[in-house]
This record gives structure tokens, sequence and C-alpha cells, in this order.
């Protein structure tokens, strides 16, 4: 890894693979238009990976893969929607991929 590289660059020896997850639950009727906010919201820096989910409840997940070298390093996250798009604070997760 140059001293350039980003979180999603090329791992360095030693550097973990790091899943953040991003959780929200629209407001009733919202649905729609949070999978929109969240499809069209970039990070800062190119993940690994980046897929995005929906589920009942009008639910939307977000999950990026990143190399890092801890599982609490300083990584790009998703912010919060604005008020009223959400029924409660969004959930945040780290995992470290174990193969």
């Amino acid at each position: 890894m140059t001293a350039t590289s980003g979180p999603g660059d090329a791992a360095a020896p030693g550097a973990l693979t790091v899943a953040l997850m991003w959780e929200a639950r629209a407001a009733a009727g919202r649905g729609a238009e949070l999978l929109e906010w969240a499809r069209a919201r970039p990070t800062d820096g190119e993940p690994l990976r980046r897929e995005t989910f929906r589920a009942g409840e009008d639910r939307v997940l977000v999950i990026t893969w990143w190399h890092a070298p801890a599982l609490d390093a300083a990584l790009p996250e998703l912010p919060d929607p604005a008020p009223g798009l959400t029924t409660r604070p969004v959930h945040r997760w780290r995992f470290e991929s174990v193969g």
C-alpha cells in the first residue's frame, strides 16, 4: 500500500478486511425514498465492495467492505439521513472477515 492509498485499496501486510453495516428503518410510506437516498449516497473513498439491501418494514441495509489496519480504524461511513426520513436512529456495526 502506498502512502496515498485509501482504505479500499490493496491490503497491506497485516491488514484486516472490515465490513461496515449501516441499517435504517424508513418513516411510514418513505421506504422507496430511503432506499433511493442510500443508493445515491457516495462514500468518501472506494470500498472493496458495496451492497445495498431492503427488507420488510421499509428497512434498508448497506454493507461496505474495506482493508484496514484494525477493526476500529477510521473508515468512511454513510451519514444519517435527514430528520423525518427514518423512524429511529441508524444502526451501525463493524465486522472483521475471518475467512
